[in-house]
């Protein structure tokens, strides 16, 4: 990455994290993440947590929500570090760990996982199909995926708004729909498949963050540089039209592996 990416990027994932908290590179903190793995009992569980981003869920899923052990993955060496360094930071570098992976399949063992956990990263995995096969091999029996993600509403081509919203983004977004997600779930072995709509919940979320965005602009501007605010605040613009369709719409996914 060039100097210039990398500057960008930290300051993205700087305002990112004023706008979601310390560490959350998307939104619903960790309160969505109680949401994501509400009725799961993680006391005493092995957990891979996909697209670990800068560590802030995968520790919260050992500290708050009582994981044994935690291994988060990311293909970033960037946030990889971050990450390792945040993990060390609170003493638990003995039961949380932090992989840098490659794309494809994970580097894991059979049956080695009782929760697989992801929070807004499957959307950059084109095959779902394959990470479905994937998650469900890793997979205890009796073992659970958990996950949220960004969807869009159907399996046509985005719609014109859609794909400016995407284009906009600026990142590898592989949007799948729900049904699309449901198949690949169960063709993978799967029971209990669940989709579960948040556009209504994050549709309000993003008026809120807009809001803040308009509202507190010059102080943005001043701390993170008018360019990249005006960026943002033109991608906010065309999600919030997509959101108001129901065309974007971010899901809970979960799925169980027969016992």
């Amino acid at each position: 990455m060039a100097d210039h990416d990398t500057h960008h990027y930290d300051q993205l994932s700087a305002f990112l994290e004023e706008l979601w908290g310390e560490g959350y590179l998307s939104p619903g903190g960790p309160e969505e993440v109680s949401r994501v793995i509400e009725g799961l009992d993680l006391t005493g569980k092995r957990v891979l947590d996909i697209g670990c981003g800068t560590g802030a869920i995968t520790l919260s899923l050992r500290r708050d929500h009582g994981a044994a052990q935690v291994i988060g993955i990311d293909v970033e060496d960037q946030v990889c570090t971050l990450a390792q360094e945040r993990i060390a930071a609170a003493g638990e570098s003995h039961a949380v760990e932090i992989r840098k992976v490659t794309p494809g399949p994970f580097p894991f063992e059979d049956q080695s996982f009782d929760l697989v956990f992801s929070k807004d990263s499957i959307i950059h995995i084109a095959d779902k199909e394959a990470l479905a096969a994937e998650v469900f091999r890793v997979l205890r029996p009796g073992g659970y995926f958990a996950a949220s993600d960004w969807l869009i509403s159907h399996d046509d081509a985005p719609s014109p708004e859609m794909a400016h919203y995407i284009s906009l983004e600026g990142l590898d977004f592989n949007m799948a729909s729900p049904a699309r997600y449901h198949r690949a779930l169960e063709q993978a072995g799967f029971e209990e498949v669940a989709t579960r709509n948040r556009n209504g919940w994050y549709h309000e979320v993003a008026l809120e963050e807009m809001k803040t965005l308009t509202e507190q602009r010059t102080e943005f501007e001043a701390r993170f540089g008018a360019e990249l605010i005006a960026e943002n605040i033109a991608t906010w613009t065309a999600m919030l039209e997509v959101l108001a369709t129901g065309e974007h719409c971010p899901h809970h996914l979960r799925g169980r592996r027969p016992a």
